[in-house]
């Protein structure tokens, strides 16, 4: 009989203790965004038709924006932070992974058939150590920030669809201008001229923000709640 009653009081007990389906995955993908956006950051790509030149991992990057202010405007700013904190988890384990093969010799068959990939992988990789070091420092700041303009920005209320979409714009604008002002100053000075790749990034991220960002968190927000909604 005890068991008979105490089991479904377990159950509802585990049910409202568990973790909202949309945040369970915008985590999975948080954590993979962290890791990639360093990885991408090497390569400066132009955006056409324009002469801007950008680091590559500001794509991943806005991503990681639009994640956190999502999550800030369903399940709380202090859940956005920790998950931001928590970022720095996959970006020191992939940091000390990519020390490890660096630091491996490489296989036979490929110092004899692939030497040349091999010598490209590790002159990429041997380098990106000032772009892993100066990504923790530019990733902490912008996005607590943006996170943090965000939820200022909402005051009492949502303000609708348009609120939420010009609250991203703003926050993400501002927060990126930062980030990458810390981002290439470390990752890049000394090593080549930077003027011009620091304001095409500061431009190209402002675009960003205000024509991309403002649709990708509404219709983040959205599929968040229709995960819940499926739970």
């Amino acid at each position: 009989m005890i068991a008979t009653e105490t089991a479904p009081s377990n159950e509802k007990a585990l049910a409202a203790a568990a973790m909202p389906r949309g945040l369970f995955v915008y985590m999975l993908l948080y954590g993979g965004m962290t890791v990639l956006a360093g990885v991408l950051a090497f390569k400066q790509v132009q955006l056409p038709p324009t002469d801007l030149a950008v680091e590559a991992g500001i794509f991943a990057f806005l991503l990681l924006v639009v994640i956190s202010s999502t999550v800030s405007q369903l399940y709380g700013q202090q859940i956005a932070n920790r998950i931001v904190w928590w970022g720095f988890v996959p970006l020191l384990i992939a940091s000390l992974l990519m020390q490890l093969v660096l630091n491996l010799p490489a296989s036979t068959e490929m110092l004899e058939g692939r030497a040349d990939d091999l010598a490209a992988f590790e002159r990429v990789h041997a380098t990106v150590w000032r772009v892993w070091a100066a990504g923790p420092a530019a990733y902490l700041v912008s996005l607590l920030l943006n996170i943090w303009i965000f939820s200022k920005l909402r005051g009492s209320s949502d303000g609708g669809t348009f609120g939420l979409m010009v609250r991203g714009a703003i926050a993400s604008a501002l927060s990126q201008a930062i980030d990458s002002v810390i981002f290439i100053t470390l990752a890049f000075y000394g090593l080549f001229p930077i003027a011009n790749l620091l304001v095409g990034q500061i431009i190209a991220k402002v675009v960003l923000s205000i024509v991309l960002v403002p649709f990708l968190i509404t219709g983040g927000v959205k599929f968040a709640q229709w995960l819940d909604s499926r739970s």
